[in-house]
């Protein structure tokens, strides 16, 4: 789960910022690779087989008008409430405020696969199988919740840190374990069909969320309209060459073991190693996911709060929202049902996938409504416009590929402008009401 940035329910004033190229880019990277990484080569290559490739290729591809979007978006309209600020200029404060549910509500079904994720590099050193992985869930739910009310967090430096290490722990893999693969392994090479290759798609967007913080960081720049573009450009190529070559290597290195893998990391690491490789990307796994967990706690309590201060949510939610204080109540709102959608998960033996379908859902969701707002605010029939054309009618594709899991996004957005109809009627003052 990439961290995610540019939600908010008040469009902030725009500053004049010292951000360089080289520092945008970074962060832009930063904000992109996150905890699917660890994990989403291998339930790829369980959905899609070999052909899983041809889905990430497309979501590389994708990357580019996606990205540059959002940096047009930014370059001229530099202000830090990203997509929010863009959707509420194009359809409103009520469809604002719809991208803020989409965002707060799939917090709490992300969180259950992410912390999965290194419940499963755990338990592949410590043994212990599915029990392992649900007791390193449920600890790093309870955990980051307990973090946040304490009002503790990772700083941005932090964050960037975790992403650096994820992304030399990417290149030594490749580095190392490319050499043992096969091409053999790339037969057959659509097992369970083309359609396969849309649902993986899907899936992936999980790690490609982040895209839309490039135009949330576009007023710290020195320079936007220059600098934004360049520092996506670097962006989208490395998250590209890191995606690709990662589950490229993971094909052709594992074969059929890809699929089933749930740490293929340490499985690739290990292969030219040794097994004690295993304990050190664990170690990363937990920490990256612990990071990125709780920049996603962080993020989504306050904009609760925020959404419940402007009349989006019920007002009870409302308390800490102010600068400094604590959204107590949100984050308890939101490890509450994280740890339901565990449960329910345990139950019903759901597994990573529906999940994680349910949250790019909301993500996906957000693209749309992101895209669609950059029709309406980018100069008509500009090369920005077309490019934003492209990224509507791709993020659209996804969206449908979604199944029926993306009926929850929609469904979210649709409550989501319910509710603040029926607060209107009912007199409750709405600061993002158009």
């Amino acid at each position: 789960m990439a961290t995610t940035a540019g939600i908010t329910t008040a469009p902030p004033t725009a500053t004049a910022g010292s951000l360089t190229v080289a520092q945008g880019a970074a962060l832009s990277v930063g904000a992109v690779l996150g905890t699917g990484v660890i994990t989403l080569p291998a339930l790829a290559a369980e959905v899609a087989g070999p052909a899983s490739l041809v889905a990430w290729a497309s979501l590389v591809l994708l990357s580019v008008p996606l990205a540059s979007t959002f940096a047009a978006l930014g370059a001229r309209h530099p202000d830090g409430g990203g997509v929010s600020t863009y959707v509420r200029r194009a359809f409103g404060g009520r469809a604002a405020g719809a991208v803020g549910w989409c965002f707060y509500f799939a917090v709490p079904v992300g969180a259950p696969p992410a912390s999965m994720m290194a419940g499963g590099y755990v338990a592949d050193v410590v043994g212990g199988g599915r029990t392992t992985i649900v007791v390193v869930a449920a600890s790093l739910i309870v955990g980051t919740g307990a973090m946040n009310l304490a009002g503790l967090r990772f700083s941005g430096r932090v964050q960037l840190v975790l992403a650096s290490v994820l992304a030399l722990l990417m290149t030594a893999t490749m580095a190392v374990a490319l050499p043992h693969g096969s091409a053999t392994s790339l037969t057959p090479f659509a097992p369970h069909g083309w359609t396969a290759v849309g649902t993986a798609a899907a899936v992936l967007v999980w790690g490609f969320a982040g895209w839309e913080a490039v135009a949330s960081l576009a007023g710290d720049y020195r320079d936007p309209r220059r600098d934004v573009p360049r520092a996506t450009g670097i962006a989208v190529a490395v998250v590209g060459v890191l995606y690709l070559g990662l589950a490229t290597t993971s094909v052709l290195v594992l074969g059929p073991a890809a699929g089933s893998s749930q740490a293929p990391l340490s499985d690739l690491l290990a292969l030219a190693l040794g097994e004690q490789a295993r304990v050190v990307t664990a170690v990363v796994a937990v920490l990256l996911t612990i990071g990125a967990m709780n920049a996603y706690y962080a993020g989504a309590s306050r904009l609760g709060a925020s959404l419940a201060r402007d009349g989006a949510l019920p007002a009870w939610l409302a308390r800490g929202s102010e600068a400094g204080q604590v959204p107590r109540r949100s984050t308890v709102l939101i490890t509450v049902t994280s740890l339901v959608s565990l449960g329910v998960a345990v139950v019903l033996d759901l597994g990573l996938t529906p999940l994680m379908l349910l949250a790019t859902g909301c993500f996906t969701l957000v693209y749309v409504l992101g895209t669609g707002a950059a029709l309406r605010v980018l100069p008509r029939r500009s090369p920005a416009w077309w490019t934003a054309v492209v990224a509507f009618g791709s993020v659209t594709v996804l969206l449908v590929a979604n199944g029926i899991h993306g009926l929850w996004a929609l469904g979210i957005a649709l409550a989501s402008l319910a509710y603040q109809s029926r607060a209107r009627r009912n007199g409750v003052p709405l600061s993002a009401a158009p």
